[in-house]
């Protein structure tokens, strides 16, 4: 099976290049080959080019055809219709990444694929909404057979899943509090990319697959309490965590604040009976506490040396300084 990437070095990108290669697949990546870095994967062909330059695009697939394109780095409508433009007639499968953030906040868990799409908060996720639509909205006209795949949360080793990255483990160690929204309790899905890798593998050539949606994610629930006071552990410390709900954190940093009023501030906990039901080798087997070891172990190794973010470590400061002022003006 020959199969193409658009993108290939991320996060998720990157698990499922290594699963797909063990599967013996013919695999491909398309980029402007400057982001390897890390995630420099042996065995993979790389046609170079920007996949926002169409022409040249065009130029570089002209000899090439493909039972399945999967696109990781498409966020806006203009870039789905780009995609089919490119690969019509050219591929049996186009799966396109979207995200599990466009679920509306659900009045019942767990969510399932039938859930309304739905966010008044977060741009990003309106915009994979919108490609969505665009998607399902074209196929009506042409014949163009796709998959959509929602991944949740998803990190590796390289990603922290904190608010404030790298920087809220330098805080941690020097004995700094780290905010959370809300009071913690929210209950959260955080997937191992490698546990993602093997659902969307298993639906790359999947006939059943087509005209399909899914989300991947993990079966583990943790609040977010939990996933800090893992970290700490395994850096060696106890979490110092200021509470502050979601709307203030928002007033002091709208990117931050967009991503927890439209996803992270609520619980979300997936049914994932329908990937399984299509891949039934998928049973994601990593909790976080592994992967908090590998992201641990990472940080000691490659990022831990690396100045804090300033302007996190500025907001941090500044919004606990300014609610540990108003909590001491109520209490007295």
């Amino acid at each position: 099976m020959k199969v193409l990437f658009i993108g290939g070095t991320g996060v998720l990108s990157s698990a499922c290049s290594e699963l797909a290669l063990t599967k013996g697949i013919d695999l491909y990546h398309l980029n402007r080959g400057k982001s390897a870095g890390i995630r420099n994967i042996q065995g993979i062909k790389t046609i170079i080019s920007d996949i926002r330059d169409v022409e040249r695009t065009k130029k570089a697939l002209e000899n090439h055809s493909f039972d399945v394109v999967v696109d990781f780095i498409a966020y806006e409508p203009e870039h789905i219709l780009n995609d089919i433009s490119l690969f019509k007639g050219k591929t049996k499968q186009y799966v396109f990444i979207s995200t599990a953030s466009a679920y509306q906040v659900p009045q019942q868990l767990p969510v399932t694929e039938d859930t309304p799409l739905d966010n008044p908060f977060w741009e990003y996720s309106r915009k994979k909404i919108a490609c969505e639509n665009t998607l399902k909205e074209a196929v009506n006209n042409t014949d163009f057979p796709y998959t959509i795949v929602r991944p949740s949360h998803t990190y590796d080793k390289t990603k922290i899943p904190a608010i404030g990255g790298y920087t809220v483990l330098h805080r941690m160690l020097e004995g700094l509090p780290v905010i959370l929204p809300g009071d913690g309790t929210s209950i959260w899905t955080l997937t191992h990319h490698k546990d993602f890798a093997v659902g969307l593998v298993g639906l790359l050539g999947n006939k059943k697959a087509l005209n399909e949606t899914f989300h991947i994610t993990s079966d583990e629930w943790l609040s977010w309490n939990n996933i800090y006071e893992i970290l700490a552990s395994e850096l060696g410390v106890k979490a110092n965590i200021i509470h502050i709900p979601s709307d203030i954190i928002a007033l002091y940093n709208k990117e931050i604040g967009d991503g927890l009023l439209g996803d992270k501030s609520h619980s979300m906990i997936f049914d994932n009976s329908k990937i399984k039901s299509f891949v039934p080798e998928f049973n994601p087997q990593i909790k976080f506490k592994e992967g908090a070891k590998e992201i641990i172990k990472y940080y000691n190794e490659n990022t831990r040396h690396l100045d804090v973010d300033k302007n996190i470590n500025d907001f941090m400061n500044k919004i606990i300084a300014d609610f540990s002022r108003f909590v001491s003006g109520i209490k007295r």
